[in-house]
């Protein structure tokens, strides 16, 4: 069957079932793959058309007063159905209200085989950014004329198919022998095509270009990194004159080049440490260009003394915008050649191994699974890197990544012919060989706390976002232990009659097993499972109980409760420590026979990945040992802080168990900063009214060995920002919170009305977020602004982002997340709200722990950690409102104590000095209008 034909409806609203009605229908017909026909029409739909149908489409009700209905047209529509294929993007919508309609004119329905191109999207472009038709098309170049119509829609679909079917046409023999064979689970009827490219390429003896294949599996050839010789350098200050001055290599590179003084005062400081061997903290104010900065000492560093230097950061956005932006710009700036690398932990990488052996079985696949194996075997044709992050998998799919990640690898040998092939192995490779290795905070504290396993040797680094640090280190010298994660890998291991890893183990070597051994197994395995389950619905119930501790932290649903040793309920944690000690004894006695196992593997002949994964499981075990035995056996309470936290609405057993260590200082300033030459931390926000004390005294960095520089933005934030703070709101201390979230929102209205929308609104409290969100529906025309709400409105940070700057008059709504990393820059955002000063709640387990710390050493908790974590959060939500010399705008604190409060004017002295208006909320709305 050669004939496509491509389906798109606008409608009255998302569901058949609740009778929303077709609008119009667009209908575009492909043979011998060219569009030969389409078809377009209105329809009538018998009711009214809601607005914000109207605002996405554009249809009103007057057009389609005169349009016919759909039983006029049926016959015509239906017809152009026979023998084809039907193809739409998303085929359950589109199929869902054209077969609703032909059973209310008594027609028969559509049964046609049908192709998703939401579906096939996924499979083969695996690392698109969005499988959202405008979003792909944009990304694969495919003009749209009109979105949001019918007939443009299906034209756009129908180019989508035959760029999906030319990318399928190019696919390897061994990736599309394995697509059939998971095709069945598809929502789409791929076979026949799928067939055709198979038939085509059987009695091919072409190799594809670029392309490796073992034990099955296609993948593309990664390329050897050749060693460049050094390079003869200037001194630094030619290598940066050559660069910054205004006849430079930036400044022949960039067509609206602004020379900053900030930007060289970074490098020259930067460089000055490393060559003193000295630390450094810099902190470098919005628009100074400090990735640039930092990046050129760096790399002049590495490559004239042929040492390698390590720059880590935070967030996976900002290592994406440094290879793809900043790294690219500045091979076209330096006049030598010099090689980066980035590296990850080994649960990023895929093992081509485990994906191997995991691929062609069927165990507990369903949907999910063999669309993330669809995915992946077509990524791996792609990619160069093997890092999963490239792709975007199905919710369920990261459980099944799990299982074939380098993570999930325990030693895999040199001798073997994976080992050449492995993903991790080549990044780790890479990095030995990179004058500049590119990592995050998460591995590097983690190779800080294993003695520098993972990491190849540096002396010198640069820590970006560097105010996230401590705590990073904090949650790698502690331990995190959940019911789910210690319950999925007991599963794994399984019974002797399950089609697990213990029984496919007995299954294969049972001729070699002395029934003796295991004996014991199964009656093990279920106590252990029974304990499990018994241990964590015990905490659960514990915390529970414990009501005037309890927290609700409704940002991620959950209650958290602070484990003291010496204050707890002596019987009933008893109890509890009882049943940790059972399930440690149980776990102990599996680690036995596992071991008695590998010892029967080292007689024999056997297949590595077994005695590989025999020693994985027993890590694991050890593992959970490990960190039962520190939660709740070891007497460290003065140095660290337990607790747990349990799904409010969850299951009963639904139990996350963490512990940290109170002050990270000691670790960091002997484990890491007394070890290493230099280290340069920066960061938009370090200092609290212009010192840099909070911050050393946090990461223990001596004043004697540290350099410490402000570097002031080149903005002119006197013209571009008016501070505003009303006088009049309700104390929200006398219980007024309903008041309160009114005058909020009535600002949000009146501000909107002055700004086109073009806000965010940065909330501390999810609660109060979702209060402000409803009544803002109520009291906004919701035809005019777009209103978003993390939380509410559905998609991640970066989606939300997108979808704000879609919409002329959009208001954000945003909490935690949204209060850093948000760039919104020009005239999308024009004022920033913050509801409350970012104060974290005084009862949160970490924040109690390291009051009582210094409380007990005799100081202020309040100066010394609650206000300074505050204001570095505040400068953080200021900071997204100019990110350019153009932006203009205004912030509005709806929070009086930044005026009245004694410690007021630390938030104030924080930020840039910029004109500051107290006064009623009406007169601050007629100020801002003459402003703006």
């Amino acid at each position: 069957m050669e004939r496509f034909v491509v389906i798109d409806l606008e409608t009255t609203g998302h569901s058949a079932a609740k009778r929303d009605k077709i609008i119009e229908v667009g209908i575009v017909v492909i043979e011998q793959n060219e569009i030969v026909d389409s078809y377009g029409t209105f329809l009538n739909p018998g009711k009214s058309i809601p607005d914000f149908i109207s605002s996405l489409t554009g249809i009103k009700d007057k057009d389609v007063k005169d349009a016919p209905t759909f039983e006029e047209r049926a016959e015509e529509i239906q017809a152009l159905f026979e023998d084809s294929y039907l193809i739409a993007h998303n085929v359950p919508f589109d199929m869902g209200f054209i077969n609703a309609e032909f059973a209310a004119v008594g027609m028969k329905l559509l049964k046609n085989p049908v192709l998703d191109t939401v579906e096939m999207a996924r499979i083969l472009y695996p690392k698109a950014p969005s499988y959202k038709l405008g979003q792909l098309a944009d990304h694969l170049g495919i003009h749209h004329e009109d979105p949001h119509r019918a007939l443009s829609d299906a034209y756009v679909t129908a180019k989508l198919f035959l760029k999906l079917r030319d990318k399928l046409n190019n696919l390897p023999f061994e990736t599309i022998t394995h697509l059939m064979r998971l095709e069945k689970m598809f929502k789409s009827d791929l076979y026949e095509l799928l067939a055709t490219r198979e038939e085509s390429l059987a009695f091919s003896m072409k190799e594809e270009p670029g392309i490796e294949t073992f034990q099955g599996l296609a993948f593309k050839k990664v390329p050897e990194t050749k060693l460049s010789p050094p390079s003869e350098l200037d001194s630094f200050g030619e290598f940066l004159d050559d660069i910054y001055e205004e006849d430079g290599a930036l400044s022949k590179l960039m067509a609206r080049y602004e020379k900053r003084h900030g930007q060289r005062e970074m490098s020259e400081t930067i460089f000055d440490a490393f060559q003193t061997n000295r630390h450094a903290l810099i902190e470098a104010e919005t628009g100074t260009g400090k990735s640039l900065a930092y990046i050129l000492p760096s790399i002049y560093e590495a490559v004239r003394f042929q040492k390698r230097l390590v720059i880590s950061t935070f967030t996976t956005q900002l290592q994406t915008q440094l290879l793809e932006e900043e790294i690219p710009l500045v091979r076209n700036l330096v006049p030598f050649p010099f090689k980066v690398a980035l590296l990850k932990g080994k649960s990023h990488y895929i093992s081509l191994e485990k994906f191997e052996r995991e691929v062609m079985s069927t165990e507990n696949e369903n949907y999910d699974t063999a669309l993330t194996k669809a995915m992946i075997l077509v990524w791996l044709t792609e990619t160069i890197t093997g890092d999963i992050d490239e792709v975007q998998l199905p919710a369920s799919g990261y459980l099944f990544f799990k299982r074939v990640s380098t993570d999930s690898e325990a030693h895999i040998d040199p001798q073997s012919p994976w080992f050449s092939r492995s993903y991790y192995q080549k990044a780790r490779k890479a990095a030995q060989q990179a004058d500049i290795v590119i990592t995050n905070h998460a591995l590097l504290a983690t190779d800080v706390s294993r003695d520098y396993q993972l990491l190849p040797p540096y002396d010198k680094a640069v820590i970006d976002e560097a105010h996230h640090f401590e705590e990073t280190a904090s949650k790698h010298y502690g331990l995190k232990l959940d019911y789910m994660n210690m319950q999925y890998t007991l599963n794994q291991i399984g019974e002797t009659n399950d089609p697990k890893f213990v029984g496919q183990f007995i299954t294969k070597y049972n001729e070699f097993i002395e029934e003796s051994i295991l004996d014991k197994w199964d009656d093990l395995m279920i106590d252990a499972k029974y304990e499990t389950d018994d241990l964590f619905r015990g905490i659960f119930q514990y915390v529970a109980e414990q009501n005037k501790h309890q927290k609700s932290l409704s940002d991620i649903g959950r209650t958290q409760y602070r484990f003291e040793k010496e204050k707890e309920d002596t019987d009933r944690w008893n109890t509890i420590l009882e049943m940790a000690n059972r399930l440690m004894f149980f776990l102990r006695d599996l680690i036995y026979i596992l071991a008695r196992l590998d010892q029967v593997l080292e007689k024999q002949y056997v297949d590595k990945y077994d005695k590989n994964e025999i020693e994985q499981y027993m890590d694991q075990l050890q593992t959970f040992m490990d960190q039962l035995e520190g939660f709740f056996l070891a007497d460290d309470s003065s140095t660290y802080v337990k607790w747990v936290e349990i799904e409010t609405y969850g299951a009963k057993n639904a139990v996350y168990l963490y512990s940290e260590p109170t002050d990270i200082s000691g670790f960091l300033s002997t484990d890491f900063f007394a070890k290493k030459e230099s280290i340069v931390l920066t960061s938009a926000t370090l200092t609290m009214k212009n010192s840099f004390s909070f911050i050393q005294q946090r990461l223990g960095l001596d004043n004697k060995e540290i350099e410490t520089k402000k570097i002031p933005s080149p903005f002119s934030y006197k013209d571009q920002v008016q501070l505003m703070v009303p006088t009049d709101f309700p104390d929200i201390k006398h219980g007024k919170m309903d008041d309160f979230i009114y005058a909020t929102c009535e600002a949000i209205y009146s501000l909107a009305e002055i700004t086109s929308g073009r806000m965010l609104v940065l909330f501390t409290s999810y609660d109060m977020l979702k209060k402000s969100y409803y009544l803002l529906k109520e009291i906004l025309d919701t035809s005019t602004y777009a209103l978003i709400a993390q939380g509410i409105s559905s998609g991640s940070r970066s989606r939300l982002k997108k979808n704000f700057q879609t919409f002329d008059q959009s208001i954000l709504l945003g909490t935690s997340s949204f209060w850093e990393g948000v760039d919104i820059p020009g005239d999308d955002l024009s004022s920033l709200v913050i509801v409350r000063l970012p104060f974290q709640p005084p009862d949160h387990p970490i924040y109690e722990a390291k009051s009582a710390m210094l409380k007990d050493k005799g100081k202020n908790a309040f100066m010394e950690l609650s206000l300074p974590n505050a204001v570095i959060r505040f400068k953080q939500g200021f900071g997204r409102l100019i990110r350019s010399t153009s932006d203009r705008g205004i912030v509005f604190v709806c929070d009086s104590r930044i005026i009245h409060a004694r410690y007021g004017k630390y938030f104030i002295d924080s930020i840039p000095d910029i004109p500051l208006t107290k006064d009623t909320t009406q007169r601050l709305m007629q100020k801002a209008e003459e402003w703006f």
